[in-house]
């Protein structure tokens, strides 16, 4: 299972329509699409989980293609970079 991060997205951009986006190319096992809190809009990134292979032929497919107007960036989630809580 790897974690990918997509950043760029349109602020009209759905998690329905995001996940359809990607399940062309495999199985989504979890996406969370960051929103704002009061428009409930996107933020423009979200972070998502596919096997292995069904990442990497996503992250071909889909790396700078433009979606709904804007050009997304999508790559693979460094886990060892991911922030820690404070002690």
């Amino acid at each position: 299972m790897l974690s990918m991060m997509v950043r760029g997205l349109p602020r009209s951009m759905t998690q329905p329509s995001l996940e359809q986006l990607f399940a062309v190319h495999g199985r989504v096992f979890d996406l969370q699409m960051s929103r704002d809190l009061f428009s409930g809009e996107c933020k423009g990134f979200a972070q998502l989980k596919m096997e292995g292979h069904h990442a990497r032929a996503a992250i071909a497919a889909l790396n700078g293609s433009e979606q709904q107007g804007a050009f997304i960036r999508v790559g693979l989630l460094d886990e060892s970079k991911k922030r820690r809580p404070h002690r």
